[in-house]
């Protein structure tokens, strides 16, 4: 069984709900305390094992690859300063030559064909799919747990977790079957599903292990809702040729592709952080006593 050694990022959207501080700045470069969203994400799958980062960009997101890129002016300067702890965090941070890959998506035309733009840099094996909008806070990465009971099962895993069962229509839904390790086997998959029909309260949150066949039904798969290729009907015409098993993340995850869950994981990381918590947890107590909503 191939190991998963890649990953891919879908960078390419708007994020017309962040205008206009988006007019400018790419929303994965928005930051949640003192690191860009989408350095969290590939900490993520970093922490996971993955080689190999590539990343679907779009017009205007140069700024992405520059971020991961080595900033020669920047370490110098550091070093002849002393800062010291500084630049060996830059360091950590930086991946080694050759593991970051960026190709375009010339059009938008969904999550769906985002990944298929991908498949020559993947080839023929596993990758991830990590929602760089979708940060996780956890003591374990919420991809490391998928790989390993991918290690497990082979297949296809996708990281699902509870939503209150009434808001279950909101979101793609698995079914729940049988256990499998530290896991349970998918027995299928509705996209929004009409209220009160739900197979259970577990939502796919943007965590993905799939199989390179996945690339061919892409290839030829018609647009779904928002007149886009989606991602999740690939994955039922796949389900129906492979086995897809659910890794049920049990940590927190952010939405950082609206305002309230942006502004959400940046209250919650730094309350999360040794050094900030007293002064946060009292600057917050503040201002719900003093502060007043605009009418």
């Amino acid at each position: 069984m191939k190991q998963v050694r890649k990953a891919v990022f879908p960078v390419a959207g708007l994020g017309t709900r962040f205008l206009p501080a988006t007019k400018s700045i790419p929303k994965e470069m928005l930051t949640v305390v003192d690191k860009p969203v989408i350095q969290y994400v590939v900490d993520e799958a970093r922490e996971a094992g993955i080689e190999h980062f590539i990343f679907v960009t779009g017009r205007n997101k140069a700024v992405i690859e520059d971020h991961f890129d080595v900033q020669f002016e920047l370490y110098d300067t550091l070093a002849q300063r002393g800062k010291d702890d500084q630049l060996a965090r830059l360091q950590r941070l930086q991946p080694a030559p050759g593991q970051t890959s960026f190709t375009r998506q010339q059009v938008p035309l969904g999550l769906g064909h985002a990944v298929w733009c991908a498949r020559d840099l993947v080839g023929n094996e596993p990758f991830a799919v990590l929602l760089p909008d979708m940060i996780m806070q956890t003591d374990q990465s919420c991809l490391k747990q998928m790989v390993e009971l991918y290690n497990e099962t082979g297949g296809n895993i996708v990281a699902v977790q509870e939503c209150d069962p009434a808001e279950a229509h909101k979101y793609g839904i698995v079914g729940l079957g049988n256990e499998v390790r530290n896991g349970f086997e998918i027995t299928g998959m509705v996209e929004k599903p009409k209220a009160g029909t739900a197979p259970s309260n577990l939502y796919i949150n943007g965590r993905y292990i799939l199989q390179p066949e996945i690339f061919g039904i892409l290839e030829g798969q018609e647009r779904g809702a928002g007149n886009e290729i989606q991602l999740t009907d690939a994955m039922l015409k796949l389900e129906k040729q492979q086995p897809f098993y659910g890794s049920h993340y049990k940590g927190r995850t952010f939405d950082c592709g609206s305002p309230e869950g942006f502004i959400e994981a940046n209250v919650a990381f730094s309350l999360w952080r040794p050094d900030m918590h007293k002064n946060i947890s009292a600057m917050l107590e503040t201002m719900l006593k003093e502060l007043k909503p605009i009418e």
